[in-house]
């Protein structure tokens, strides 16, 4: 894409990718140093750009003129490759605006990254750019290369020791290093790319503003991300759904997927939910696919090609080495997908054709029996069949000792219906590139291809954004913007206003005095917007007789007031005891990278001992919330397994409907929680017995 700016000047995306002049600041003619690789690489690329070093040093590197300065150039700079000392970088975004160079990379390393000092020099550095409209990529970054255009402007290492073969694939990381790590990689498979952007500490352009640009990209069919955290989740919905719209798909890896990142929070949900969880939801909600492996995120891209979100979870399996298919199989098991039987009008067609298979979900050839056409055959049919969403074809030894003949079967059969991924079981480097070049998504290894196949039957299309009546949100938002200590009462008055049912209750002031007795058994609780988790502290009554309720608050107050003497004590809360046949923790959380998220898992005080949970972008719809509930597996028994009682799962859906509306009530509220929510018989509905709101 080639666009003009309303000022006449080259596009952000053209000055990034097409730049006419590029200023290297800091150039070096020392061919062993760092600051000498992107001109060498430029000129050796054969970028038909201008290329201007700028040392005050020095009058000529390379062969090409060199400037002390910017001022000292006397034609315009579209981009400038920044490689001073960090201390420096002030006066040179200085030199940048003066000049109106529109973006610059920032190679230097030292701001951010380093803590407080440098992120105070970050933070000044992005304050003069804005002042002056330059846009910056970086700081700490390794820099970028469009292939297509010539333009390796890195001083990646990488780049010398490998051709850059063009190609569909776009990627943009957040460590610089493992650009050149997939440049490697997928040169050895033969695979291209069209654009390779280091991001850096994304003071200024962030990941979702790239991607952004490459959704626009005519050169980019895919977009890879490489992602350590996620700073803007605002811009990188927005550029992902961009992309979508557009039929390219983003393929994400992300470091974090550990409970070492599990913060302190104030609700049992933030304990429960991590940042894998966090970014899991919002890669769903916004139609992106997450894989697990490096290889994976390289090889996926080929898989996908030309196609859509899958129906269903279901994949067919055919091949001629059954211990390597098994390992895929395992795998996808695993991960919760399936590999169903074939069903009997698929083997009655092959069978008229004398090809006999078993009712096995793996469809394995004998050794020797792969002949003839069968394989064909049966990979023809499988790809046609309902009754699986993608194909796995594994091959054995003699995709190494006859690529070219194992390689024929596969591309013999009518394909194209629904993704296609080939296993080749040896190490078959020539098979791969058959493959390949054929537009067939070969893999090197059992686990990246199961990985990949994963991450293509769990993509979906990116979620509808849940539209509310403003109506019916008044008095909710109201009480969120006027409340600023929250205690249970309050919180569970605030999921009522968004049509949560709570339990009756009453309230004993502090200061003693009559209360209207609940029916029936009560649950007394201490009632302060200083303790959050009572139970924890035997702040906790059950199974109180109404007679017995004056002396049981007393008790309690006199324990808060002994165990938390600067906490404010409202009184206590006197609740009906309620029943269900299940106890669920529904929680919601603003969370600063990814937003406002709802969580559904096993209630109860051991809520974070077994955490069995469901995450998804707040608010949603009762579809989503119907998946929710299926995710939960201890919640299955409630659908009427074995005779047992059914649960009323509908009022249950439609209560984290509701509740996750909270994502649109604003307020400062950054978590809150029912835990438990109790779920009754059939028709019978759910209560909350137990609130929280922290902001």
């Amino acid at each position: 894409m080639n666009m003009m700016s309303a000022t006449g000047r080259p596009s952000l995306d053209d000055c990034m990718f097409r730049p006419r002049a590029v200023a290297l600041i800091g150039a070096s003619a020392d061919p062993a140093k760092n600051n000498a690789r992107p001109q060498r690489y430029l000129t050796e690329a054969g970028f038909t750009g201008k290329i201007v070093p700028i040392n005050p040093t020095r009058n000529e590197i390379m062969g090409l003129p060199c400037y002390p300065d910017l001022a000292s150039v006397p034609f315009d700079i579209d981009h400038a490759f920044i490689m001073v000392p960090a201390a420096a970088i002030e006066d040179v975004i200085d030199q940048c605006g003066r000049k109106g160079v529109p973006v610059v990379t920032i190679f230097t390393a030292g701001f951010a990254e380093l803590g407080e000092k440098g992120l105070a020099l970050q933070q000044r550095i992005v304050e003069r750019a804005r002042a002056a409209n330059v846009r910056i990529l970086g700081p700490n970054c390794i820099g970028l290369i469009n292939v297509q255009g010539n333009l390796p402007l890195t001083a990646n290492a990488a780049v010398q020791e490998e051709k850059l073969r063009p190609g569909p694939v776009s990627v943009v990381s957040q460590s610089g290093s493992m650009l050149g790590s997939m440049l490697t990689r997928a040169a050895a498979r033969g695979i291209g790319f069209s654009k390779m952007i280091s991001i850096g500490n994304e003071a200024d352009l962030s990941v979702g503003e790239v991607v952004s640009l490459l959704a626009r990209d005519d050169d980019t069919k895919v977009i890879l991300l490489f992602l350590e955290t996620i700073r803007d989740g605002e811009a990188l919905a927005k550029a992902a759904r961009e992309a979508f719209s557009a039929g390219k798909a983003v393929i994400a890896y992300k470091l974090g997927r550990s409970a070492l990142g599990r913060r302190v929070a104030a609700s049992h949900t933030g304990a429960m939910v991590g940042a894998d969880e966090l970014a899991q939801a919002f890669f769903r909600a916004n139609g992106i696919l997450r894989v697990e492996t490096l290889e994976a995120l390289i090889e996926l891209p080929r898989l996908i090609e030309g196609h859509h979100p899958p129906k269903g979870r279901r994949v067919g399996m055919m091949t001629a080495t059954g211990g390597a298919a098994a390992m895929i199989v395992d795998r996808l098991g695993v991960y919760g997908d399936t590999v169903p039987e074939p069903p009997e009008d698929f083997r009655n067609r092959l069978a008229s054709e004398g090809i006999e298979i078993s009712d096995s979900p793996l469809i394995d050839l004998p050794m020797g029996s792969s002949g003839g056409g069968r394989y064909t055959r049966i990979l023809s049919e499988l790809m046609a069949s309902e009754h699986c969403d993608a194909v796995v074809s594994v091959m054995g030894s003699s995709a190494r000792s006859n690529p070219k003949m194992v390689c024929e079967r596969v591309l013999g059969a009518r394909l194209g219906a629904k993704p296609l991924a080939v296993f080749l079981a040896p190490q078959a480097d020539e098979g791969l590139s058959i493959l390949h070049e054929a537009g067939i998504a070969g893999f090197r290894t059992p686990e990246s291809c199961a990985d990949a196949i994963h991450a293509y039957l769990n993509w979906h299309e990116p979620s509808i954004r849940v539209a509310v009546d403003d109506e019916e949100l008044v008095e909710a938002r109201r009480v969120a913007a006027e409340t600023i200590d929250w205690d249970e009462r309050k919180a569970t008055a605030l999921f009522a206003l968004l049509g949560v049912p709570v339990a009756e209750s009453r309230i004993v002031p502090a200061e003693g005095g009559a209360v209207e007795p609940v029916s029936g058994l009560a649950a007394v609780k201490c009632l302060s917007p200083d303790i959050l988790h009572k139970s924890d502290a035997g702040l906790v009554a059950l199974g109180v007789t109404p007679d017995a309720v004056p002396e049981v608050a007393g008790e309690i107050l006199r324990k808060a007031r002994a165990a938390f003497p600067k906490a404010r004590l409202e009184g206590v809360l006197v609740q009906k005891m309620e029943k269900g046949l299940a106890e669920v923790i529904l929680g919601y959380r603003r969370d600063p990278e990814v937003g406002p998220v709802v969580v559904l898992g096993i209630g109860g005080v051991t809520a974070e001992l077994r955490p069995s949970i469901s995450v998804r972008a707040a608010p949603i719809d009762p579809a989503a919330a119907q998946e929710m509930i299926a995710e939960i597996p201890e919640l299955r028994k409630l659908a009427g397994f074995r005779n047992l009682p059914k649960g009323d799962l509908s009022a249950l859906a439609e209560t984290i409907v509701r509740f996750s509306r909270l994502a649109l009530v604003g307020g400062d509220i950054t978590e809150a929680e029912i835990n438990p929510l109790l779920i009754k018989e059939e028709n019978y509905g759910v209560v909350a017995v137990d609130g929280l709101v922290a902001r």
